[in-house]
């Protein structure tokens, strides 16, 4: 592609030569990490809302302790969600058949580009839902961790509310393995 010259020294005039300049290999693998990472961390802010919320509301109704932990499962799930896109987007990612320094003219690269850019956007998709997941149903769980502490009948209630927060991850993982159907790295030229 010679038309993707670098415009200066080592290709790092600005970010935007540095992020036209990368490897699609480098942006399936940054979609893989953005949908693992962001779905941690949307479990673990999930859970740190929840389980504060528990342990403190805990104090004045310890019967709530057990049946509560399931505010804190549904976070969890978050996170699952994340391993289960990046285990998918990772047996998707193939190195060429053939070992060589530089890529033949007849290459396919609209395919080799267009792998990446979808991975990377398969990921974040997920990622990102799943923060929004794991801070809802962090939210959710608090408030029926606090709600039965103070009424035992609220929590079959709230905890419907939380089921439908989760629904949020499922969602994003749903629209992840659609994005990423139609990425496939090239492995020979055409």
């Amino acid at each position: 592609m010679s038309s993707n010259t670098c415009q200066a020294a080592y290709c790092n005039q600005g970010w935007s030569e540095v992020l036209t300049h990368m490897s699609p290999y480098g942006y399936a693998n940054f979609g893989i990490a953005f949908g693992l990472g962001l779905s941690v961390v949307g479990a673990a802010w999930g859970i740190w809302l929840t389980g504060s919320s528990l342990v403190g509301a805990a104090v004045k109704a310890p019967r709530i302790r057990s049946k509560n932990l399931i505010s804190v499962i549904f976070c969890e799930a978050t996170a699952i969600y994340g391993v289960i896109m990046a285990i998918i987007l990772a047996n998707k990612v193939k190195k060429p058949e053939e070992a060589m320094s530089t890529l033949s003219e007849d290459w396919d690269w609209a395919g080799y580009y267009y792998a990446g850019y979808g991975m990377f956007s398969s990921g974040l998709s997920v990622g990102l839902t799943n923060i929004a997941s794991g801070v809802s149903v962090g939210i959710a769980g608090s408030s029926c961790a606090i709600g039965d502490a103070q009424d035992a009948s609220l929590f079959v209630k709230i905890l419907i509310v939380e089921i439908f927060a989760s629904a949020l991850g499922i969602f994003g993982i749903i629209v992840g393995i659609i994005q990423s159907n139609s990425c496939t790295f090239p492995v020979a030229a055409i």
